[in-house]
């Protein structure tokens, strides 16, 4: 048998015993989940934030609703602002006190 035949038979086995990969195409791992923010979202519509910062996407806040949509908000948002500087200073805190 012909060497080079017989190497490309062993790749193919190779090839088709390997299993799929489970990583997801470059396309979708870049792929940010806010394209568009609402800048004007009142608090009281709002059940749950959710916070997503990655290495190829800006600081992201993504509000669960009432009614259970989501919606992404800018989170340069004064009222979020503030609910973030609040949040930081209580942690801070409760590690004070808890050391």
């Amino acid at each position: 048998m012909d060497v080079k035949l017989l190497a490309l038979a062993v790749l193919l086995s190779v090839a088709l015993c390997m299993r799929p990969s489970q990583a997801k195409p470059i396309s979708l791992v870049e792929r940010c989940y806010c394209r568009t923010t609402v800048n004007n979202l009142p608090r009281s519509y709002i059940r749950e934030l959710r916070f997503i910062h990655s290495p190829n996407c800006p600081f992201q806040v993504i509000a669960k609703l009432k009614n259970n949509k989501e919606v992404c908000v800018n989170p340069e948002i004064r009222w979020l602002q503030q609910y973030l500087k609040n949040a930081i200073s209580k942690m801070k805190k409760s590690k004070q006190a808890s050391t």
